[in-house]
């Protein structure tokens, strides 16, 4: 059974972990990093401390552990200290490797998936803002707790969003040549966003673009994944032509609100991935429906059936339909995307049968 801890309740209880030394909580002196609450009920976070005091902090590592623990519904904590790249418990005045990401895209015989991953599965849209990044972070965790090994690719370059989504952040280790990523909910993941600052923009033009998406799939850690899921940016552009021609995508899937410019835009995309080669799965309608939480009137902000009909037009399958809840949008803000922060809501249930759906196409169970 799946346990009903949060992020939300962890941080709290960590508020109360007073560092002596400067009078604060380790979550008001922004030590905190990566909350993690797997369905087993197992806590998982990261304190990075400032490097000139990591070898006096074991204590506070140990109480914080204490204060998870401590949190009904947890079966267990675990707390890595570190100390800004250092080795945990140490100091360094060394300046971490740095691995650059963006440039030239590099040259490739055939395509190639990175070592271990079974599956990729693009989620891309034909336009922004209908909820592609959302759909892609809850159907990872689903894929996730349905029993796989799951990778999640934000690659959204010029928006990426997946580090907030998910509730990790802070830069991964690096040895130069590799990058070790961040996991959160049960998945590996890996976004740009993880090596810039939260305003930071990424001002690319094409080919630097290309060649940061080649290093985020070859040059990342990735490990034994049973599927790797890319979070496009919107639009049909170079991103996905790389992906496309680069890797050997299983197939993609497509997000569309009922709007009818949205689903003109969705239309596009279905062609592009067409003209690649590449298979479409199905789509997913987002934001199909309103149910007022007060008197559960339906209302169809967006429109009703264009998706469905369009993916009859096209013979593929639509996968689902999440409606449009306040839930849905509060869980990602808060870095705990849905199926994690509530797996029995019903909205939740809309992205666990798309990830059983999965599932059972690529026979993965």
């Amino acid at each position: 059974m799946a346990t009903s801890v949060t992020s939300d309740q962890i941080t709290r209880a960590l508020e109360r972990v007073m560092d002596p030394a400067t009078g604060r909580s380790v979550v008001e002196a922004d030590y905190v990093r990566a909350v993690t609450v797997e369905p087993s009920g197992a806590v998982r976070f990261i304190l990075e401390v400032p490097p000139e005091r990591a070898g006096q902090m074991e204590p506070l590592r140990a109480t914080a552990q204490a204060a998870a623990e401590a949190v009904p519904g947890v079966t267990l904590a675990s707390v890595l200290l570190t100390a800004h790249s250092t080795q945990p418990g140490q100091a360094s005045s060394a300046p971490p490797p740095k691995l650059t990401i963006g440039g030239h895209p590099k040259p490739q015989a055939a395509p190639m998936n990175p070592p271990g991953v079974k599956h990729i599965i693009a989620v891309g849209s034909g336009k922004g803002g209908v909820g592609k990044s959302t759909v892609s972070s809850n159907l990872a965790v689903a894929l996730a707790q349905a029993g796989l090994k799951v990778g999640l690719l934000d690659a959204d370059v010029y928006g990426p969003s997946q580090p907030r989504m998910m509730g990790a952040s802070g830069r991964p280790n690096s040895d130069g040549k590799t990058i070790d990523p961040h996991t959160a909910h049960g998945v590996t993941l890996m976004s740009i966003g993880f090596m810039l600052d939260d305003d930071q923009a990424v001002v690319w033009r094409g080919p630097m673009l290309m060649g940061a998406l080649q290093q985020m799939m070859g040059q990342v850690n990735w490990g034994e994944q049973d599927v790797l899921i890319v979070d496009l940016p919107p639009g049909t552009g170079d991103v996905q032509l790389t992906l496309c021609q680069k890797a050997k995508v299983t197939g993609a899937i497509v997000v569309s609100t009922p709007q009818d410019i949205a689903l003109l835009d969705a239309k596009k995309a279905v062609n592009m991935f067409e003209k690649l080669g590449t298979p479409i799965l199905g789509l997913v309608e987002n934001m199909s429906t309103h149910i007022c939480p007060s008197c559960g009137h339906e209302s169809h902000i967006f429109g009703h059936g264009g998706a469905a009909d369009f993916a009859a037009e096209k013979n593929v399958p639509l996968l689902g339909a999440v409606p449009l809840t306040l839930d849905v949008r509060v869980s990602g803000d808060a870095g705990t995307p849905l199926v994690a922060a509530n797996p029995t809501a019903a909205e939740a249930q809309v992205f666990h049968q798309l990830a059983d759906r999965i599932k059972v196409g690529l026979s993965l169970g």
